[in-house]
This record gives structure tokens, C-alpha cells and sequence, in this order.
């Protein structure tokens, strides 16, 4: 997936959002850009459904990419403006040094150092920001938050 992203230009994205340091925090494209994606986001939704108990049809799920290049690091925010029930990360690339997810839950405060494969689930209220990424390479993560099936 992180060849097939780097292969990515400008066109392929259908938004960028959160401008902030230089840098867009949220790309945001179609599954079938990315090999391999779709089936990340399907696994990703039977295990919310499991964590949820909520069949995985009564779920729907958004997501988004961060590619985050040395120096650069993700501001203190949360999830929790469309109702979601859940939140959560997958590491595509997580170079050594690339940047500790730091959950925010005062008095308290977990950080959590990433790994290329490691997929996180938390509420989407919990404040959660990224340390500056100090390897030479990308970090690269697919984020995204889980809610109910909205029917219109």
C-alpha cells in the first residue's frame, strides 16, 4: 500500500482537509485507489462491529490518510463531531522514530509508539495528538471513525 500510495499524485485525491503546519492532515480518496484498502476498511468494521456488538451492516465508516513526512507531527484534536461511536488507526508505515500517538485523557496521558500493521481502536472524544515524526522517512496511517448506518 505505501508503494502504491507514493505512485499517488494530486489528482487522486478528491479532498485535502485540516491545513495546519504546511501540511494537509486528512487526504482523502477512494478505497480502490489504494490496493489492498478496501479489505483493510472491511476488516476494520467487523472488528468495530465485534468491539460495538452492532452487526457490521448497521455500521458505516469514513476514513482518511496521514501521510506525515520527518518534522512533522498531528495537533491535539478528537473525533467526536458526527456522532461516531468509534475511532481508529492503522499503521501502513511507522518508521522508527516516525512519531508516538499521545492519548490525552487527564489526568493521564498514553502514548502509544506505532509499528507497520498495528491497528487502534478509542473513543472518539478522547484528545489524541502525534509527536514530531524524527526518522527521515514517511509515516504513513489510515485513520477513520465508525458510526451508525445512517438511512435516509
Amino acid at each position: 500500500m505505501a508503494t502504491a500510495f507514493a505512485a499517488l499524485g494530486e489528482a487522486d485525491f478528491d479532498q485535502r482537509t485540516h491545513y495546519i503546519q504546511g501540511r494537509f492532515e486528512n487526504l482523502y480518496l477512494k478505497s480502490h485507489r489504494l490496493p489492498g484498502l478496501s479489505a483493510l476498511l472491511e476488516f476494520a468494521l467487523d472488528q468495530a462491529s465485534q468491539l460495538l456488538g452492532i452487526a457490521a451492516g448497521g455500521l458505516q465508516l469514513g476514513f482518511w490518510l496521514n501521510a506525515m513526512a520527518p518534522n512533522q507531527g498531528t495537533s491535539r484534536h478528537c473525533h467526536d463531531e458526527n456522532d461516531e461511536l468509534l475511532s481508529g488507526v492503522y499503521y501502513v508505515t511507522a518508521p522508527r522514530e516516525s512519531g508516538a500517538i499521545l492519548f490525552h485523557d487527564e489526568p493521564l496521558e498514553r502514548r502509544i509508539v506505532p509499528r507497520a500493521g498495528l491497528m487502534l481502536f478509542f473513543p472518539p472524544a478522547l484528545p489524541h495528538s502525534v509527536n514530531i515524526n524524527r526518522s527521515q522517512e514517511l509515516r504513513l496511517s489510515v485513520a477513520f471513525n465508525i458510526g451508525l448506518e445512517k438511512h435516509s
